[in-house]
């Protein structure tokens, strides 16, 4: 049903059109719509002002990335850059939605379904006269010598094809292009101060945060040493730090993520809240998974969910099936987590959420299992844990020496690099 219609679906069940027969008179046939027969139109075209109203721009494209998809609950690629920069201009939040193939993207887009074609569609396609080129365009070559081509809206929506006119200058393009190119960029991943994976082996000691790690491991009935283990692995136990993603702190939380939990933004570096935060998601993530038989063989999923996204994980899950593989076994659905990022698997019928960085959520996985494994051979406690001793006596010296909490150890690296820009 496309967009207006709803609408008028909406207004029609509340705005009492359905007619009664108690007064003796003939009960008028109505349309599933709630309107009589002679009193049904084509729906009203929906434009920019009608866009505006409602505050949201429904774009569509293909999954890729180059185009769009989604990492830890957040949309990226050039596509979904340029639609969501638009979408602001015109004071508007944006949903991206993906099709299998430009015909669905045609199909949608005439049916009312999204406002316009996030893809750049190459003119020899173009063979219906409903629809016209606008807002984005870059020109290639095909058989014929050049080929130009852009973002398509529909013909009946001429001011939201002159707001995209109006909005597109290539700098645009080269300014996202850019963006995301040193994001993706070696290096250009995580910024964070990487620390030694342990604060003092000898001590069994893994970091300032194992108390914290301890205490909100217990109650998700997690080894307080794998939470250290994905801790590492995600900020390298750098409270400041800040992914290409938007993941911040300890546990590289996303800012969406933060505020579904009940985490201010201001309170993201925080590591004792940041690392309660990411217990409670990992609970939450456990329950998503709780068909997984097992709490051994569901880690790697929950894992690879926290890194990559339940969709995602699912997905890899239904290929393995499809595949003549166990769905619900780390070891089968693993290689289909990495080759979510070809083309022919992205693409296939059975996957829902398109294309992953499979090789960053299958490596993630392992990395963390393995230093997991390390820190057990290292450090005893398991599930519950025992705090480290503040204070332990130095027996050749006869003095204490003291292990630094998290805020003195902070402020002891501040004080250091302070020394350090001197």
């Amino acid at each position: 049903m496309s967009r207006p219609a709803r609408h008028l679906l909406l207004a029609c069940l509340t705005g009492g059109l359905f007619l009664s027969a108690c007064d003796g008179k003939e009960e008028k046939k109505i349309s599933p719509l709630g309107i009589t027969p002679e009193e049904e139109t084509e729906p009203a075209a929906y434009d920019l002002d009608q866009i505006r109203q409602a505050g949201e721009l429904i774009a569509a494209t293909l999954s890729g990335p180059d185009t769009y998809y989604e990492y830890k609950g957040r949309g990226f690629g050039l596509q979904f850059e340029m639609a969501e920069s638009f979408a602001s201009t015109i004071g508007a939040r944006l949903r991206m939605e993906t099709a299998r193939d430009t015909a669905e993207l045609f199909r949608r887009l005439k049916q009312g379904e999204i406002d316009l074609i996030a893809l750049e569609i190459p003119e020899s396609l173009m063979r219906d006269a409903s629809l016209r080129f606008s807002g984005v365009w870059s020109s290639g070559a095909d058989s014929t010598g050049k080929c130009r081509r852009s973002w398509v809206v529909r013909n009946d929506s001429p001011f939201l094809a002159e707001a995209l006119d109006g909005w597109y200058k290539p700098e645009t393009r080269a300014f996202l292009q850019n963006r995301e190119r040193k994001r993706l960029a070696p290096g250009g991943g995580v910024r964070r101060r990487v620390r030694a994976p342990f604060q003092n082996r000898a001590k069994g000691i893994i970091s300032p945060y194992d108390a914290s790690f301890i205490r909100h491991s217990r109650a998700i009935g997690w080894d307080w040493r794998l939470m250290a283990a994905q801790c590492y692995q995600e900020s390298g136990f750098d409270p400041q730090a800040v992914s290409w993603a938007g993941a911040r702190g300890l546990m590289q939380i996303m800012p969406e993520t933060a505020a579904h939990l009940g985490l201010p933004a201001s309170q993201l570096h925080h590591p004792e809240k940041n690392i309660s935060a990411a217990a409670r998601y990992i609970r939450e993530l456990e329950r998503k998974f709780s068909d997984i038989p097992g709490r051994a063989e569901r880690i790697s999923f929950v894992l690879a969910a926290y890194n990559g996204g339940t969709g995602h994980v699912r997905d890899a899950m239904a290929l393995a099936r499809k595949h003549g593989k166990n769905p619900k076994v780390w070891n089968d659905v693993a290689p289909f987590i990495l080759r979510l990022g070809q083309p022919q698997y992205y693409n296939d019928p059975v996957v829902r959420y398109g294309y992953l960085r499979g090789e960053e959520t299958y490596a993630y996985v392992n990395s963390i299992q393995e230093r997991w494994r390390r820190y057990r051979g290292a450090v005893h406690g398991g599930t519950a844990g025992t705090a480290p001793s503040p204070s332990r006596r130095n027996s050749r010296g006869g003095f204490k020496s003291r292990v630094l909490s998290a805020e003195e150890l902070e402020a002891k690296y501040k004080e250091e690099e302070d020394k350090a820009d001197e």
